[in-house]
């Protein structure tokens, strides 16, 4: 009879491979100290810094961000402050996008690239969309472009057979236009797959939001964490995108948008860069769309999300301290981290046919890598024994299906998600040792 293995819990320190966050060591306090000092003792700075602030945001900021935006980004046209919005954060802008632009009834359906950060299913929910929230599977360029078209054939189908031609809920206002449908995106690193959506795929997902009124909404949460995908190699120009977003794509493609809201919105923060506690983030859009975000009830009522945080950002970024950050710090250290699980990937899991997504020829990046385990084994019940015998964290696949909630597929029950951002290198490789003990203990 087979023995279970051993539980080696107790005599070794738990390995987070579960927590998206980053790394402790790689938080700037020292230069965030800098800045605040500066800001608490520059009474013309702290003075509006402690108060509501202007509902866009801290109005330094938002000129600060477009320069450094228009410089990484480089877009066919200059980004202006008017197209930006401080805002609370990624997943609290993610909030207040679906509180002005939707309706509960008019608005049809929500799409989300699928597999799919996992939280964002929440905000989608409280604003109405439980039960109509739908998986696009990516595919090789990051998207079923297909798949998605058929679906807003069919929704639209539907919507004219029951007469849904208006919002039902949400009256006109000035500052806000209610879509038809909300697509969400990570199109650059995606989580979890960390894949990279092609120009070609981000091109022809604008047109689809234009023909069919949707409005996509992109988390470009990890765009400036980008390295060469060969252990040691150097990008031609780090300092730079990879590939433009998909509000850049709506400016330039055919003649640009077709009215003066536009059809994407992009979704920054500064928790990946500077550190999640900071809830700092920014939202560029046409001005119509970026205003508009910044008249939902909340900032009517606060002001600025983060107001006083953003005074101390903002000293960030004209002095070149924010760049020097990422470029310095960020980008090597996470590139080790990177290669470090990677390589332990390729040299204790793949023997026992585990696969990972090919990497990108050409740039790496984000935070998370996603691997396919060896059949017939389910993540479910490996994340568990991992917990238990190797003290082991790690995220399954079936956390990350987009829809609403439903018994869960089997499509992403052999996958796993592997985060690299929050351990030391030393750890991310022992704990792909302990991991594949558990496989090896499984596949007996």
């Amino acid at each position: 009879m087979m023995t279970a293995p051993p539980n080696q819990q107790h005599n070794q320190p738990p390995i987070d491979l579960l927590c998206g966050w980053p790394n402790p060591a790689l938080l700037p306090a020292p230069n965030l100290l800098r800045s605040a000092t500066t800001v608490l003792t520059t009474p013309s700075i702290a003075q509006p810094g402690l108060l509501y602030g202007p509902d866009e945001g801290y109005e330094p900021l938002r000129a600060h961000v477009a320069q450094w935006l228009e410089s990484f980004y480089q877009p066919c046209h200059p980004i202006t402050p008017e197209r930006i919005c401080i805002t609370g954060g990624a997943s609290q802008n993610l909030a207040c996008v679906m509180a002005v632009f939707t309706d509960p009834v008019y608005t049809r359906a929500v799409w989300m690239v699928d597999p799919t950060y996992h939280l964002a299913g929440r905000m989608m929910d409280d604003a109405g969309f439980a039960g109509r929230v739908y998986g696009v599977p990516e595919d090789d360029e990051g998207i079923d472009l297909a798949f998605l078209e058929s679906g807003l054939r069919a929704a639209e189908e539907k919507a004219h057979a029951e007469g849904n031609t208006e919002p039902k809920f949400k009256p006109p206002r000035p500052w806000r236009k209610i879509y038809k449908y909300i697509i969400y995106a990570v199109p650059t690193f995606a989580n979890p797959s960390t894949k990279v959506m092609s120009l070609g795929h981000r091109e022809q997902l604008v047109r689809l939001a234009r023909q069919y009124d949707a409005l996509l909404v992109t988390d470009d949460v990890y765009d400036f964490l980008q390295w060469s995908p060969t252990p040691g190699g150097k990008l031609a120009a780090p300092e730079h995108a990879c590939l433009p977003r998909l509000v850049d794509v709506d400016r330039y493609l055919d003649g640009g948008p077709v009215d003066e809201w536009g059809h994407a919105i992009s979704n920054g923060s500064f928790s990946k860069l500077l550190g999640p506690g900071a809830r700092t983030g920014w939202a560029e859009a046409s001005e119509k769309v970026a205003y508009g975000i910044s008249q939902v009830g909340s900032s009517r009522s606060g002001g600025a999300p983060s107001q006083l945080c953003s005074t101390i950002i903002d000293q960030l970024l004209p002095s070149g301290c924010l760049d020097t950050h990422i470029q310095q710090v960020l980008q090597p250290a996470y590139a080790e981290r990177y290669h470090t699980l990677l390589g332990a990937i390729q040299e204790y899991l793949v023997p026992l046919g585990a696969t990972v997504a090919s990497p990108s020829e050409t740039v790496a990046g984000g935070y998370f890598i996603w691997v396919t385990l060896p059949p017939p084994l389910l993540a479910a019940d490996i994340v568990k024994r991992a917990q238990q015998e190797e003290n082991l964290r790690l995220a399954p696949g079936t956390l990350f299906e987009a829809g609403s909630p439903q018994p869960p597929s089997d499509r992403f029950a052999g996958c796993l998600r592997l985060c690299f951002a929050w351990e030391e290198p030393r750890h991310l490789t022992e704990g792909v040792r302990r991991l594949a003990r558990v496989l090896k203990h499984a596949l007996e």
